[in-house]
């Protein structure tokens, strides 16, 4: 048997729901294509979903205690350093500094809850 799927959604839990959408607000410079007020949104990207959603009450304790995911929300940028500024200007500095990979330059930063961001602009 073979899974089939049509689409493709990555979902971010959160207790800040509200902050978290207006930073990814910002940070895309979209609103989001679904809103229900402290309970989802939903982003449209190029070739993906992000939702963000608040757990149900009942759910809370399976994502109280994850400090540090081990999944990255990666955002290829055609100007890092533009990209870098962006965030700044939105009180987000990357903490590190610019590397190179072998796909070409990037940097770590996070969002408000400590999600991990990497921008990265390819060779």
């Amino acid at each position: 048997m073979v899974l089939r799927y049509t689409k493709v959604l990555v979902a971010i839990a959160t207790a800040n729901l509200e902050s978290l959408v207006n930073f990814y607000t910002q940070v895309l410079s979209e609103k989001p294509i679904t809103l229900i007020p402290n309970v989802y949104a939903e982003f449209q990207l190029m070739g993906l979903r992000l939702g963000i959603f608040q757990p149900k009450q009942s759910h809370e304790l399976e994502f109280e205690n994850s400090t540090k995911s081990k999944i990255s929300l990666c955002l290829e940028v055609s100007n890092l350093e533009a990209a870098i500024a962006h965030l700044t200007n939105l009180g987000y500095p990357p903490p590190g500094e610019i590397s190179i990979a072998s796909h070409g330059r990037e940097i770590y930063a996070y969002d408000p809850d400590g999600n991990r961001l990497i921008l990265h602009q390819a060779k």
